[in-house]
């Protein structure tokens, strides 16, 4: 159930930034970043925030998406 429940907030909480991130930066005529991106993390860096801190940061976002979903709905 613990890796089941991390795939899911990982995904949702990507699905979230990403949503997210590229309005924000469309607004600021930023560069973009991919889904993939958000996901797991930039492949071409060796900062241990970009191996390990997206999953972590996505599923903080993803929990407290689906805590406050939840919430709505009952």
């Amino acid at each position: 159930m613990n890796f089941f429940g991390s795939i899911i907030f990982n995904f949702v909480g990507g699905c979230v930034r990403y949503v997210y991130g590229t309005t924000w930066r469309t607004l600021l005529n930023k560069k973009k970043f991919t889904f993939d991106e958000y996901i797991n993390g930039s492949k071409k860096s060796e900062d241990y925030f970009d191996q390990t801190g997206h999953r972590f940061v996505n599923g903080i976002v993803g929990l407290v998406t689906i805590v406050i979903i939840c919430w709505i709905i009952i």
